[in-house]
């Protein structure tokens, strides 16, 4: 078990975007006497900033969010908090995005349609260290592994580099090479030398097909 903060309830940070999920979810948690909602996060920046700040035993993140997506702030949390329980809430069944929940350290992925059925008991799973995936996931993590064991090949790496997954959210957003070079503190030969590399190991021309990559990874939202 990790290093509780304080006795009691089991502290948790919820980030989603849309405050109607934060509320519903809210409901969810604040209804269990052993489980405590003490700050919300819009965003994956604004949710590390509160972590700091409340030192929550469990961080449940959206995947799909504004400045920072849920699995950056996911690697990011990792690091600075070794110890926290990490979930992720998120309404895409997608098993790229699976895999990459479980790379940043999450300790589980729950799906959004059934998160009144899963998120409690996921919450509970989490704070006794042990992993929750729904069942579409056990599926895809076993079928993964059993291909890759018959082709001799190891987990699956990243294609695109934690920065070049930064540069691809931003320009999915539909935001300039200038204003991704001043947001991130780079260059704009730097932003195009990424987005060049993005095209090459993707395979794709444009930023429109840079920007479907994006939705169907759940960088950001359609």
């Amino acid at each position: 078990m990790i290093e509780r903060t304080a006795p009691g309830p089991v502290r948790i940070l919820l980030a989603d975007d849309h405050a109607l999920v934060r509320r519903g979810v809210r409901l969810i948690l604040d209804g269990e006497p052993d489980l405590e909602v003490v700050a919300e996060a819009g965003d994956g920046a604004e949710a590390l900033a509160l972590a700091r700040e409340h030192r929550p035993d469990l961080v449940v993140l959206d995947v799909a969010m504004p400045r920072m997506t849920g699995l950056q702030a996911a690697r990011e949390l990792s690091a600075a908090r070794p110890g926290v329980r990490i979930l992720m809430l998120t309404m895409y069944d997608n098993e790229q995005y699976f895999f990459e929940a479980l790379k940043a350290g999450a300790s589980g992925y729950v799906l959004k349609s059934v998160a009144d059925r899963d998120l409690v008991e996921a919450c509970r799973a989490a704070m006794r260290g042990e992993p929750f995936l729904y069942p579409g996931a056990v599926t895809a993590l076993i079928r993964n592994y059993l291909d890759r064991v018959r082709q001799g090949d190891g987990v699956p790496e990243k294609i695109l580099t934690a920065r070049e997954e930064e540069i691809l959210k931003l320009v999915a957003e539909g935001h300039s090479f200038k204003e991704i070079a001043a947001t991130l503190v780079i260059s704009v030969k730097t932003v195009e030398r990424h987005r060049a590399n993005m095209l090459h190991k993707l395979g794709m021309r444009d930023r429109l097909e840079l920007t479907r990559y994006a939705i169907r990874v759940g960088l950001i939202e359609p």
